[in-house]
């Protein structure tokens, strides 16, 4: 089977196919047939040597990935042959709260626990079946985006009439948008680009846009498109760089979900006493998680914001393609 690998390309690591044996699964595994994949900034930041000090060569990318299951081995109830499902992040974290263990089990961090293969031996509590509404190439967005926008929305208590600030059109983002206008909430995205801003409104209800570069005090316009009260809640994707903004846009007592660290700067903790803002930590979420998200998006008929599909076989152009940082939603490889 094929499988690729980080390779040092010149100055760079980019992915290469390699053939390898096909894996057999162990007791309490499931043989996947990988159909699609996601990226993510984190599969970035990997691929750079970026992150957690993993060495890329030789290592198997991608966290996300959705297929259908080609044997069974020992001790699995609950999947068989031909099943649809898509892996969460996490090997293993099944539901509740953390532990070491868990934020240990993330598939894609380094070394050959990447999906980026024809088939995956995959941890069966990680497995979620597919609802039927989805392809596989949009299955494969969950794991990592969708869970995330899911988990922070839930830990910013965020129900209907909530008012919702969101950073980017990045795929945290827009899943963030859909499913908090599926909640009720009332939302206001920010970008750089006002084509995305009107995107963002006309095809996916965002109710506010503001542009961050040419509204350099945008705290100010996001807190006077609710009202002057200020965001109840905010999905911080942007980390250092935007995280005082954020907290300046929100209203008294309101709620930060921590998600992403995407730019450099100062924060200051200050900021949320003054505030009496609650912060939360995200870090992806559970395979409970993913079901309940898979739920919520097959309920109210949504669809991932796909910006661009790639043939397994061009995976690596993804990545360079990805890196400009230019895409609206996700950047998905199919078989």
């Amino acid at each position: 089977m094929k499988i690729y690998r980080h390779r040092k390309d010149g100055d760079h690591y980019i992915p290469k196919a390699e053939e390898a044996d096909r894996p057999e699964p162990g007791h309490g595994e499931v043989l996947v047939k990988m159909r699609a994949h996601s990226l993510n900034y984190r599969d970035h930041m990997v691929r750079l040597g970026q992150y957690g000090g993993n060495d890329p060569e030789g290592a198997v990318p991608l966290s996300d990935g959705a297929g259908e299951v080609a044997a069974v081995g020992e001790g699995v109830d609950g999947f068989g042959e031909g099943d649809r499902v898509v892996a969460c992040f996490f090997a293993d974290w099944a539901e509740g709260p953390p532990t070491p263990k868990a934020l240990g089990s993330a598939y894609g961090g380094g070394g050959d626990s990447g999906l980026l293969a024809e088939y995956v031996a995959v941890t069966a509590g990680a497995l979620t079946p597919i609802p039927d509404s989805l392809s596989f190439a949009q299955a494969a967005t969950l794991p990592c985006a969708a869970v995330t926008a899911w988990h922070g929305l839930q830990a910013c208590q965020v129900t209907a009439g909530s008012r919702v600030l969101l950073l980017g059109t990045g795929g945290v983002s827009m899943f963030a948008l859909q499913i908090a206008k599926a909640m009720g909430a009332e939302v206001c995205i920010t970008s750089s680009s006002d084509d995305k801003l009107a995107m963002a409104k006309s095809d996916h209800s965002a109710d506010h846009g503001v542009n961050y570069k040419t509204h350099d005090d945008w705290p100010a316009k996001v807190r006077e498109a609710f009202g002057g009260q200020g965001a109840d809640a905010v999905i911080e994707v942007g980390g250092p760089g935007t995280f005082d903004k954020s907290v300046q846009a929100l209203r008294v007592g309101g709620h930060l979900a921590m998600i992403g660290v995407l730019t450099e700067g100062d924060s200051h903790a200050r900021l949320l006493v003054q505030k009496a803002v609650t912060a939360h930590g995200i870090l992806v979420g559970s395979t409970a998680m993913l079901r309940d998200v898979a739920r919520v998006i097959d309920l109210h008929g949504l669809k991932p914001v796909i910006n661009s599909s790639y043939a397994f076989n061009n995976a690596a152009q993804a990545f360079v393609d990805f890196a400009e940082k230019d895409h609206v939603g996700k950047v998905v490889i199919e078989h």
